[in-house]
């Protein structure tokens, strides 16, 4: 799928994809739009002294985008931030680079990922205040445990949270008591730590590699 029907979003643009609530099916009538994207660097502004930059922001309000290289690079380290982007079901932009990434999407995941879902997830635990909690980041710190733990069983991370919905929600809106939350927290690192992986031990580095390369040929 090819869309350039606004074109803020970018002419260098391979990927660009809708994450955030609304690619979880956890949003509300608030809701913004987040949108993640992959964009390409011309090749030859790789020889100057000074690169082109790994990301940017914009132009659209909570657009976010990384260059080629850094997104791989953050997949094959098992970012749940980055390897969701891959999964997500609402894709607006993808050139031809970019449906050969989605189609790479298996060779960035490994056994690492193990360890970031559950570390990224701690990180928010121990962000979060019990006596007044931020109930938005501790859904999504739960969010992260049900995705990580889906990735670890299947293969996959699981994006679209419909069968958790209702439940989420009710973290989201501060309904369910800060004790119910951490019991959730505590059974799901548990089965996260004693899942067994089908995932492999390391990532198809040189099957992105083969991809990047490809990339910057083309854009010389």
């Amino acid at each position: 799928m090819t869309s350039r029907e606004d074109p803020r979003l970018g002419d260098d643009l391979i990927l660009s994809v809708v994450t955030g609530s609304r690619a979880y099916g956890l949003d509300t009538d608030g809701s913004d739009t987040d949108r993640r994207g992959v964009f390409v660097a011309p090749t030859q502004d790789f020889w100057r002294l000074s690169k082109p930059p790994t990301h940017r922001e914009g132009p659209l309000p909570e657009q976010f985008s990384w260059e080629v290289e850094r997104f791989c690079a953050l997949a094959l380290a098992a970012n749940p931030t980055v390897l969701e982007c891959l999964w997500s079901p609402l894709v607006e932009v993808s050139t031809p680079y970019g449906e050969r990434l989605l189609g790479l999407r298996g060779a960035f995941v490994s056994r690492r990922a193990h360890r970031t879902f559950a570390r990224y997830a701690d990180d928010q635990f121990r962000r979060l205040d019990p006596a007044a909690p931020r109930w938005k980041q501790a859904m999504h710190m739960i969010r992260l445990l049900l995705s990580g733990l889906n990735l670890v069983r299947h293969g996959e991370p699981l994006v679209r949270m419909d069968a958790f919905r209702d439940r989420l929600l009710a973290v989201r809106r501060g309904e369910t008591p800060w004790a119910e939350v951490d019991a959730w927290r505590v059974s799901l690192n548990a089965e996260l730590a004693a899942a067994p992986s089908v995932l492999p031990a390391e990532p198809g580095l040189e099957q992105v590699e083969e991809f990047l390369m490809d990339v910057r040929r083309g854009h010389l």
